[in-house]
């Protein structure tokens, strides 16, 4: 069984990957091919670990594939492939990373951390006038989009800070919004929105989303930047309907130089990082090998995706 490595992994992963592999199963690593060689091994693949290129799968996937293993937890990209074996995402592996960033973005954009960062680069004491505009993120009305794992780590972090929270989340009957409806007459009372969503609520936080939150609030983002009106937030951004925004993720990655987040002081990117973490790769490497065991021993997979779902 030949497995085809597309992840780019560094040497302690890729020695792990080879030590703890079944005995039936022969990794070939991409990043150790010539470029000719790449797409034609990929081809040959019983399973494959990562995410390809969509172009790779122009004429559909490799004829002889028994399981895919997504590297990430996103896999909207690949709505329009035709599978008939099992694929699968790293689950929640990512949660709890992305909810830390969120929520230490969120923190920092109240406490002023951005602006004081500067300062420090410049050498520039401003003390007692930054003090005097600092905000609580405690007891804030929060709104949360989407109560998959990302989410429910948000709320679990920021009930440390007594927030008041609720969901958005169309088929789970815990959560106390369940429609776009619902959401429009809850955002003028609420202090903070994030958005968890998945890629395939495309566009779902729209502009009249954006025009009905209150002029104080903040507008963050962990999910996947097409889930935003990006030019709604943005006139809202610059014309003072919205306080502020806080964006690990945008539409286009990187973002252009010429985009104006760039140059807004109330907003804070950081830069699709949410999901880092010590020993990435290792982790990535490991859920792989459970679920080949699983595979191999026919029992249910972990973490197992609807391609044309899109989660």
């Amino acid at each position: 069984m030949q497995l085809f490595v597309f992840t780019t992994l560094h040497d302690t992963a890729r020695q792990l990957l080879r030590s703890q592999l079944p005995a039936e199963v022969q990794p070939v690593f991409r990043q150790e091919l010539p470029a000719d060689d790449q797409q034609p091994a990929f081809q040959r693949a019983d399973v494959l670990l990562g995410n390809p290129p969509l172009e790779w799968f122009a004429a559909g996937p490799p004829s002889g594939l028994r399981f895919w293993q997504i590297d990430s937890a996103g896999i909207e990209r690949y709505q329009d492939i035709n599978v008939s074996f099992p694929v699968a995402n790293v689950g929640d592996f990512f949660a709890w990373p992305c909810a830390e960033t969120i929520v230490a973005g969120i923190l920092g954009w109240y406490r002023h951390i951005p602006e004081l960062a500067v300062l420090q680069s410049r050498r520039e004491w401003v003390g007692a006038p930054i003090r005097s505009r600092v905000g609580l993120l405690r007891n804030k009305r929060v709104i949360i989009l989407g109560s998959g794992a990302i989410g429910q780590a948000v709320a679990e972090q920021l009930a440390g800070f007594r927030c008041y929270i609720r969901f958005l989340a169309r088929t789970d009957p815990k959560a106390q919004l369940h429609s776009t409806e619902e959401l429009l007459a809850a955002l003028p009372e609420t202090d903070v929105v994030v958005n968890c969503l998945p890629g395939s609520a495309e566009n779902f936080f729209s502009a009249e989303l954006v025009q009905a939150l209150p002029a104080h609030s903040l507008y963050a983002s962990i999910g996947r930047g097409n889930t935003t009106d990006e030019p709604a937030l943005v006139a809202a951004l610059q014309a003072g309907q919205l306080a502020g925004a806080v964006l690990d993720v945008t539409a286009q990655e990187p973002l252009p130089t010429d985009h104006p987040f760039w140059q807004m002081p109330n907003v804070l990117l950081t830069q699709h990082s949410g999901g880092g973490q010590p020993h990435e790769d290792e982790g990535k490497v490991k859920i792989l090998l459970r679920n080949l065991q699983h595979l191999l021993r026919q029992e249910p997979l972990e973490n197992v995706v609807t391609l044309k779902k899109g989660y």
